[in-house]
C-alpha cells in the first residue's frame, strides 16, 4: 500500500544524495521546503471550514484535540501547549495526544501508531464529548492509532478533521472535513518529518491561532491574552498596552498592575476611562472582543 502514497515515492532530483555537496544538498532541499506552502495555500477552503468549527466548538464550551503519531503527534502537541501562554486558554480547551502517550514526545515509542484501539481509549481518557473537535494527524492518512480515534470521536458526534499529506487519504474518509496538503516526495525517500511534517506545522498554526482571532483572543494583531509570567512577558505586555492605546510606558505599567497584568483588561481601562471591574464587565458583555467592547 506504501507505494500508493507521493509521500513515500523517490525524488527524482536527490537520487544522488549520499554524494552530493554540501550546499547542492541545502539548496534542493531549500526549492523543495520552498514548495510546501503553495501546498498548503490549495488546502485553504478546507481549512476555513475547519476553523469555523473549531471557533464554534470553543464558543459552545467545546476542545480542540490533535492526535497522531510521531512527528504528527508531536506537532499537534506543540501546537497546543503553546495556546495557555499566547491565548491564556484553559489548559485543557487545546489538548494534543500522541501514539503512545506523553512519554513519545521524547522517545519513540515503537508500535504504538498501529493500534486501532488506543486512539479510541486517549479519546476517552480525556473524556470527549460531541461538542469538541479532533484533528487526526498522519502524513500517510492512514495511522491505525488516528483511524481509531477519528472513528470513535465521529461516534460520539464530535466534530471531526483529517489532515494528512496524501490526497484520497484513508482518515479523510473518517472525517467531516478532509485537508489533504499533498507535499509529495521527501528528498529523503519517505522522511515525512520534512516537507509533510512542516505542512502539518503551519496548517495546525491556522487552526489555532484563526480560531483564537475568532474568539477574541487578538486586537489588531496584538496578543491581548498571553499570560505574563515572566520578566520578558510583562515587557512585551507592556508594549502592547502602548501599541494599543498609544499611553507611555509608565502608564502602561500602572494599568497592567490595576488589571492584574491582564493587557486586554488593561487596554481598555485606558481606552474608556473606567476601572478594572468595568472593563471585565464591557469585555464580557462584548464576548471578549475588545473593539466591541469600546464602542458607546
Amino acid at each position: 500500500m506504501l507505494e500508493h502514497l507521493s509521500t513515500e515515492h523517490r525524488l527524482s532530483k536527490t537520487m544522488d544524495l549520499d554524494i552530493m555537496q554540501t550546499m547542492e544538498l541545502l539548496h534542493v532541499m531549500n526549492e523543495e521546503d520552498c514548495t510546501v506552502p503553495l501546498c498548503v495555500q490549495q488546502e485553504l477552503p478546507h481549512i476555513a471550514r475547519s476553523v469555523e468549527k473549531i471557533s464554534a466548538a470553543f464558543q459552545n464550551g467545546g476542545r480542540l484535540l490533535y492526535m497522531g503519531a510521531g512527528t504528527s503527534g508531536r506537532l499537534g502537541l506543540l501546537d497546543a501547549v503553546e495556546c495557555p501562554p499566547t491565548f491564556n486558554t484553559q489548559p485543557d480547551q487545546v489538548l494534543g495526544l500522541i501514539a503512545g502517550g506523553s512519554q513519545a514526545f521524547l522517545k519513540a515509542v515503537e508500535g504504538a501508531e498501529d493500534c486501532f484501539e488506543e486512539g479510541a481509549k486517549d479519546l476517552k481518557n480525556v473524556q470527549l464529548t460531541s461538542r469538541d473537535v479532533v484533528v487526526g494527524i498522519a502524513a500517510s492518512g492512514r495511522t491505525p492509532y488516528v483511524m481509531g480515534g477519528l472513528t470513535y470521536a465521529h461516534s460520539l458526534g464530535a466534530t471531526t478533521i483529517a489532515l494528512s499529506c496524501n490526497k484520497n487519504a484513508s482518515i479523510s474518509k473518517l472525517a467531516d472535513i478532509a485537508i489533504e496538503v499533498e507535499t509529495g516526495p521527501e528528498i529523503l525517500t519517505g522522511s515525512t518529518r520534512l516537507k509533510a511534517g512542516t505542512a502539518q506545522k503551519l496548517v495546525c498554526n491556522m487552526l489555532s491561532t484563526a480560531a483564537m482571532v475568532l474568539q477574541g483572543k487578538v486586537y489588531g494583531n496584538l496578543m491581548v491574552d498571553l499570560q505574563l509570567t515572566n520578566e520578558k512577558l510583562i515587557e512585551r505586555g507592556k508594549r502592547i498596552v502602548m501599541e494599543a492605546t498609544e499611553c507611555s510606558y509608565d502608564e502602561a505599567t500602572y494599568y497592567l498592575e490595576k488589571a492584574n497584568n491582564r493587557p486586554k483588561v488593561a487596554i481598555v481601562m485606558l481606552l474608556t476611562n473606567v476601572n478594572e471591574q468595568e472593563a471585565v464587565e464591557k469585555l464580557d458583555a462584548a464576548r471578549g472582543f475588545i473593539r466591541q467592547s469600546i464602542v458607546d
